[in-house]
């Protein structure tokens, strides 16, 4: 029993011990500033300044920074000899840190624009060691951007007590791009060569201008063969991003499109207020976001999933209206269905700016849909982008499963091949108008809802799509959705291609000229519709 206390006390005893040790090493590992330190670092011409930071960056302690923050803030005054940092009238003595009382006689210590850089540097490095990953981080990724050998062991430091990888990568990035200007010509080499795993526009820049300093030429050569590997490396991260951003523009073009291929395609009404059943999808988006904030700030970041059945309802009972009261009575006159659809279209923008305004409002992303998955330094895809994609995706499969599979697609498919026959076998065709009409309307409704996730919205926010939603359909194929599938995905990602190229203009008169010679090659678009209909 003796024998057990005893060694519980010599444990404790030795963990005391060792604990003391910690915190000593720990303290010593950061060098106190010293008051000759602070005179350098405030007096003096401009390079003896710049030559003391650099002596006391590589061991600073947090009066250190605090000085540096002062000095590049012009918070710092020297009075008998002592630097003082100043805040709301008050001085701390910057090496001891104790309050002190400001002199009336305290000189103010003025930093001209190249010391002013030199101390954000120096702020932005010491930075390094801040708790938070984050901060660390952008402090990498500033050094990379202005390597300076003389931080070579600042960041030396760093990296042998850095835990998180990516930082990790960045400092010793960081560490070879100030290596690049070492006096040794085998060390610029080596770091010329390691220099090219970093494939970013700042690399690119770095070792351009590394290119025009370089006299070695096996360095210069080097240099070159990294700075080839980096550019093709930011080439490709450009492809894929205007592949990516063509097929949002797709996305987006089907989503519109989708609700068109029912009303036009199936039966054959050239619906010129699709544009505006898009845009009350929108609105109806932006009245639940505005009564999640007022009612229920705590489930802000669920109003998106609430707003979708009501943008799809919203859109859906307004197109079963119009269907009713106007277009019911103009089926198979396809000139009257235009300009009366075309009427509607301006009597809803003009009660929307009457309830809403005519200004755009703005529709918040959730959290969820907020920020971006990075894939390459020049490459960051966009949640919101990356899930309307998907969003797209399930409102096609949901409404090909309809169509094809449930009942009352069943019926809009027999009516709209033949109508005359459906009714005899006791369908009620104009009950199925009406839903089939309700149908795509609700589908534009919800494409109202994502279009509002990646825009502003307003009252003419339908007239941006209408034009494109035809064309869409069109090409496809009146009546085909795979047709338009395949001419959403080929118009959006055509359209981006050509914008890299000629400009958003020229890319625009680009792809209406190659649908108009399509059309007059192919007039029943990429799919012909097959069946009964197709031979009337």
């Amino acid at each position: 029993m003796i024998m057990k206390i005893l060694f519980v006390r010599l444990y404790r005893t030795l963990s005391s011990i060792l604990i003391a040790l910690g915190l000593g090493l720990a303290t010593c590992s950061a060098h106190a500033l010293t008051a000759d330190e602070a005179a350098k670092l405030a007096t003096g011409d401009t390079d003896a300044r710049i030559a003391a930071l650099a002596e006391v960056i590589a061991n600073a302690d947090e009066k250190t920074f605090a000085l540096i923050k002062a000095l590049n803030e012009d918070a710092a005054k020297l009075a008998g000899g002592r630097v003082l940092i100043v805040q709301d009238d008050k001085a701390i003595d910057a090496v001891s840190g104790l309050a002190v009382t400001l002199p009336n006689d305290a000189e103010d210590i003025i930093s001209n624009n190249r010391m002013r850089g030199e101390l954000e540097n120096a702020m932005a490095a010491l930075r390094l060691f801040a708790k938070d990953a984050a901060i660390r981080l952008d402090a990498a990724k500033a050094l990379l951007k202005e390597p300076d050998a003389a931080k070579i062991p600042l960041l030396e430091k760093a990296l042998a007590s850095e835990p998180d990888t990516a930082v990790k990568m960045y400092l010793a990035l960081a560490r070879t791009a100030a290596l690049l200007a070492d006096e040794d010509p085998g060390v610029r080499l080596q770091a010329a060569k390691d220099i090219a795993a970093s494939h970013t526009p700042d690399t690119a820049l770095l070792l351009n201008q590394r290119l025009s300093a370089e006299s070695d030429v096996s360095v210069k050569a080097a240099l070159t063969a990294s700075l080839r590997e980096v550019q093709s490396s930011l080439q490709l991260g450009e492809k894929l991003g205007v592949l990516f951003t063509g097929i949002s523009l797709s996305s987006i073009l089907l989503l519109a499109a989708l609700g068109l291929a029912i009303t036009y395609g199936l039966m054959g009404v050239i619906n010129m207020a699709h544009g505006e059943l898009i845009m009350i999808g929108a609105y109806a988006t932006y009245v639940v976001q505005v009564f999640f904030r007022k009612y229920l700030p705590e489930a802000f970041d669920s109003y998106l999933l609430v707003a979708l059945p009501i943008a799809f309802l919203s859109s859906a009972v307004v197109g079963a209206v119009i269907e009713r009261l106007v277009l019911r009575r103009l089926y198979g006159r396809p000139l009257e269905t235009l300009l009366a659809t075309w009427g509607i279209s301006l009597i809803l923008i003009q009660a929307t700016r009457s309830l809403f305004g005519a200004q755009n409002v703005g529709v918040e992303n959730p959290a969820w849909m907020s920020g971006g998955i990075e894939l390459m330094s020049n490459l960051t895809l966009p949640l919101n982008r990356i899930i309307i994609i998907g969003f797209a995706i399930t409102v096609l499969l949901g409404m090909v499963f309809l169509i094809t599979r449930t009942r009352l697609g069943l019926f809009v498919r027999g009516v709209t091949q033949n109508r005359p026959i459906a009714a005899s076998m006791g369908v009620n065709t104009e009950r199925i108008d009406m839903l089939a009409f309700a149908l795509g309307s609700g589908i534009a409704g919800l494409a109202g809802a994502a279009l509002s996730q990646i825009g502003n919205v307003g009252p003419d926010l339908g007239q941006n799509y209408i034009v494109d939603s035809f064309l869409v359909v069109v090409l496809g194929g009146v009546g085909q959705l795979a047709g338009t599938v395949y001419a959403a995905l080929g118009l959006g990602i055509l359209n981006k291609l050509l914008e890299g190229l000629a400009g958003a203009v020229l890319a625009k008169i680009a792809v209406l000229v190659m649908i108009v010679i399509f059309i007059q090659k192919r007039p029943q678009g990429i799919f012909a519709m097959t069946g009964r209909s197709a031979e009337a």
